[in-house]
């Protein structure tokens, strides 16, 4: 079978996760199989298939390198399995992913990045490269609790391929230096004005109080989407991706509140209140830089409070932070860029799976990790020496040692809480307590991407190259190095090089 190979330009890198992401080194961990029953919600072995399934993990790697065995020692008993996980850096994963798949090498279970690893992973699935699963599910008791909505967000023509990590679907605000806002005086933003406002008091007001100018208000990365940007462009009022306008859906960037935003994000930049080159800044350093105490201010997950806040005061004992999400644009309504319920998927590659028995063993192993036992271990780690529980909630034991040794396969956890039936966390500090409840809050002004469950031939076909124009045109804007009227050429280069065809093929879709 001819493979193709899915080419993950500068515009797609800008992508990251929504998790903390680190560089590591290209290790792995292997362990050699332990002798011991699968776990209670497995069906019954048989004679034939009780020696353990030999599974190879490719999983992005989001903490500073890779973990020891120990997990892996523990859910090798609990599921009959022998697993070679290979980790590789976050910041990278793109460019090993496709290295990987235009070599055939890819392993057996194959994690994505993110959504937009997974778009851009549309044509060699159409092309034949990875097992349709969605008709074994029915067969296996845990697999099929995964939400349908958000495999329906998943599916490629109507067929199911993949395995899905949820996501809080609101989950985007604001982190900022609470003691920072109460030393000169600023309450939680209610508007993008008073955001604006207090990035500006961050980097001209001695906010550290060491009499020179070495803040800066926000610190934001080389992602248009992950970054701050989409999460203030929705405050703003520009829709999901898409949106309707004039009775058809059109993309956002032809909305003037993406225009607007760019001028917002210009202005940041122009006055020193934003890292001035944070177009080519990695998470690594975009997080370095509110760790280490020079921003103020983080705008993305809110459920990242806790991590950063364990090296926030690593660098700054005294400090405090806190987590808020409800900002009006100019509106004067609230509205928070909603996920399509999963940041991840998992594909399984017909390379490295040669038949039906040898897929269906491998999905039997994810049915067994959506037990709650196995939930548990996957996402929390070992009772009591990772994790405590007070009245059915699970609390670290220690937050760096849960990092080290269990957080890179709880970034590989498939399913949800509810789907699962794992512990619910206890919060580690006040601000992730909040987070939690504002997260639930958000849902309620959560905007959706419309085309999330639609296809387009020649989105797929082009729509990578095509946002790449309008990714550079977005940069070079900001960056005053492009005017408006560049900005709206860029966007008729994206109409005539095929961008009206990808909005005539999403409007016939969706109007039915």
């Amino acid at each position: 079978m001819k493979r193709k190979l899915v080419s993950i330009p500068l515009s797609v890198m800008l992508v990251s996760s929504v998790l903390l992401a680190a560089c590591g080194g290209d290790k792995s961990a292997s362990t050699a199989p332990a002798a011991s029953t699968a776990a209670s919600a497995a069906p019954k072995a048989t004679e034939a298939d009780s020696k353990p399934t030999p599974i190879t993990i490719m999983s992005p790697l989001n903490t500073a390198q890779s973990p020891p065995d120990v997990i892996v020692k523990e859910l090798e008993k609990m599921t009959n399995t022998k697993l070679t996980f290979q980790f590789f850096p976050a910041d990278t994963y793109e460019e090993k992913l496709n290295t990987t798949l235009a070599t055939g090498a890819l392993p057996q279970v194959t994690y994505l990045k993110n959504q937009a690893t997974f778009i851009q992973m549309k044509s060699a699935i159409r092309d034949g490269q990875f097992w349709e699963i969605g008709p074994y599910l029915k067969d296996f008791p845990n697999l099929s609790k995964l939400k349908s909505t958000t495999n329906d967000n998943t599916k490629v023509d109507g067929k199911l391929y993949s395995l899905y990590r949820g996501v809080d679907i609101a989950r985007q605000g604001l982190i900022y230096r609470k003691d920072w806002a109460d030393k000169l005086g600023l309450k939680a933003p209610t508007n993008t004005q008073e955001l604006y406002e207090m990035a500006k008091a961050f980097a001209e007001k001695d906010p550290d109080g060491n009499g020179k100018k070495d803040t800066i208000g926000l610190a934001d990365r080389n992602d248009l989407i992950y970054g701050a940007f989409k999460t203030v462009d929705n405050w703003l009022g520009v829709p999901n991706n898409w949106g309707e306008k004039d009775g058809k859906l059109q993309p956002e960037f032809m909305f003037p509140e993406y225009v607007a935003s760019m001028d917002y994000f210009k202005k940041l930049r122009d006055e020193g209140l934003i890292n001035k080159d944070f177009a080519a800044t990695s998470k690594t350093d975009q997080i370095k830089l509110f760790t280490s105490g020079t921003a103020g201010m983080y705008i993305g997950a809110m459920t990242d409070v806790a991590s950063l806040n364990k090296d926030l005061i690593k660098n700054v004992p005294s400090a405090v932070v806190d987590v808020h999400s409800m900002v009006a644009g100019p509106s004067g309504k609230f509205s928070s860029w909603a996920l399509g319920g999963y940041n991840n998927v998992v594909l399984f590659p017909k390379s490295a799976i040669k038949t039906e028995a040898d897929l269906k063993k491998i999905l039997a192993f994810f049915d067994k990790e959506m037990s709650p036992e196995v939930a548990n271990m996957m996402f929390w780690g070992i009772k009591d020496v990772h994790y405590s529980v007070t009245d059915n909630k699970a609390k670290k034991l220690d937050e760096d040692k849960w990092t080290r040794e269990v957080k890179p396969f709880a970034d590989a956890a498939i399913g949800d809480e509810d789907t699962t039936g794992r512990y619910l966390g206890i919060p580690s500090i006040p601000a992730a307590g909040k987070a939690d409840q504002l997260k639930i809050e958000n849902l309620k002004y959560a905007v959706q991407d419309p085309t999330a469950a639609l296809d387009s031939k020649t989105n797929m076909e082009k729509g990578v190259q095509l946002q790449a124009l309008i990714t550079d045109a977005t940069y070079k804007y900001i960056y005053g190095n492009l005017d408006k009227a560049g900005f709206d050429k860029a966007v008729e280069d994206w109409k005539s090089r095929g961008g009206s065809k990808i909005i005539d093929e999403y409007n016939a879709v969706y109007k039915k």
